[in-house]
């Protein structure tokens, strides 16, 4: 395994689910002093949105400095009564790409916001695939009978000043964007100039506690976007698994990984390595049920092991190797986490974390995983078959349209 660009000095925290994330997220939040910025896909307004909101709302108004961001896709409008209470705080906020004419119709609209970060003083960084949504509730199911699987963390460190660099840089440019649309130039080449955009030094606000200690974990942030850092996070999984010694162990919800990748965890398992992975059971969509199960024969060949969790859903984008590198955060191993979103994981080189993660992950796998069978897999009726290839072909043919290769 590599541990190239991490850092000494963090101290991460596990968060599983809504129960453990949305404490921790508010008090953070109550606690801060200067700035409190976040950004995420879903922002739903049930009652841990509530909580989130209030919490921003209370933030602001004791003059805290408040920025977030929601995705024009997972966030499609604001709820009128809290665009009037943070307006009344002083709640900055911005929607990233809101659905225009054509929705999703053409590529464009298909590059998202699908990080989940929060930055509190610079000092303390939430990071995960854990939207602003209640564990119990999907806004396109209802309220659901098990609460959804996924996971989140906290971390003090190094990482912290990236993550805030690159969250402050993403404002302004949503900033920029506005005033050109605006045809308000002066302005846009002023927060050019102000904000650091086009520069690596960003301005940011001062710590309130010493958080760069030469102990605690190794750690680093793998952002994913559609300039420097087109494959970073691809990147960071290959590596990881091709240093593999033992066990590499992934649970991801939406999982279509290119060929690079399936040829990396194909090689392990080749090579003797346990590799199992904990993938969504359950039918949510066409496309993330049907497109991925082409590759799923060419894993099982290998020896690869696939658990299907089907008690409720899984929305986790987590990873352990050898059961000391991990990886949090919000990108899925299919096409548009890996090609078009902005992705943000943690990738952590610290043997307790790394273990209680892997113990979360095979209890999850052994208590409500089912294992499929290669045998079983192979002789799937021919109409499952039909549908398969139906959906891996029209994905490869989006991607076509998208202007990538997959």
């Amino acid at each position: 395994m590599t541990t190239a660009q991490l850092q000494d000095g963090h101290h991460v925290h596990l968060l599983q689910g809504g129960l453990e994330f949305f404490p921790a997220l508010v008090a953070a939040i109550d606690a801060s002093l200067q700035e409190v910025r976040l950004e995420t896909y879903i922002f739903n307004f049930d009652d841990a949105g509530q909580q989130v909101a209030a919490a921003l709302e209370r933030a602001a108004g004791r003059g805290v400095r408040v920025y977030l961001v929601v995705d024009g896709f997972g966030t499609p409008e604001m709820p009128g009564a809290w665009v009037q209470r943070f307006a009344a705080a002083g709640v900055h906020w911005r929607q990233f790409s809101p659905l225009g004419r054509w929705g999703l119709l053409l590529p464009v609209g298909w590059r998202r916001l699908h990080r989940k970060l929060c930055v509190v003083d610079a000092d303390l960084a939430f990071c995960g695939g854990i939207n602003v949504l209640d564990d119990f509730f999907d806004p396109s199911y209802g309220v659901l009978e098990s609460a959804r699987f996924d996971f989140a963390l906290s971390v003090r460190g190094p990482l912290v000043q990236d993550a805030q660099r690159a969250m402050v840089q993403f404002w302004s440019r949503l900033q920029i964007t506005r005033q050109l649309e605006q045809m308000d130039f002066r302005h846009a080449r002023q927060t050019w100039k102000e904000s650091g955009v086009s520069q690596r030094a960003v301005p940011l606000p001062h710590a309130r506690r010493a958080s760069g200690a030469a102990t605690g974990s190794k750690a680093m942030l793998v952002l994913r976007d559609n300039l420097r850092n087109r494959n970073s996070i691809e990147r960071a999984y290959r590596r990881a698994i091709a240093g593999a010694q033992s066990e590499v162990l992934i649970a991801n919800a939406y999982f279509l990984p290119g060929g690079k990748l399936r040829r990396a965890l194909v090689h392990a398992a080749k090579r003797g390595v346990k590799v199992r992975l904990l993938l969504q059971g359950r039918y949510e969509y066409f496309m993330q049920y049907h497109g991925a199960r082409p590759v799923f024969g060419v894993l099982l060949a290998a020896g690869v092991e696939i658990h299907e969790y089907s008690v409720g859903f899984l929305h986790a984008k987590v990873a352990v190797v050898d059961g000391r590198w991990a990886t949090v955060g919000s990108s899925n191993l299919d096409p548009l986490s890996l090609l078009l979103a902005r992705e943000a994981n943690v990738v952590v080189d610290d043997v307790p974390f790394a273990q209680s993660l892997r113990a979360r992950l095979l209890t999850a796998m052994e208590a409500h995983g089912t294992p499929l069978d290669a045998q079983a897999y192979a002789q799937r009726p021919w109409r499952q078959r039909l549908l398969d290839r139906v959906a891996f072909g029209v994905m490869r043919l989006l991607l076509f349209l998208a202007g990538r290769r997959y």
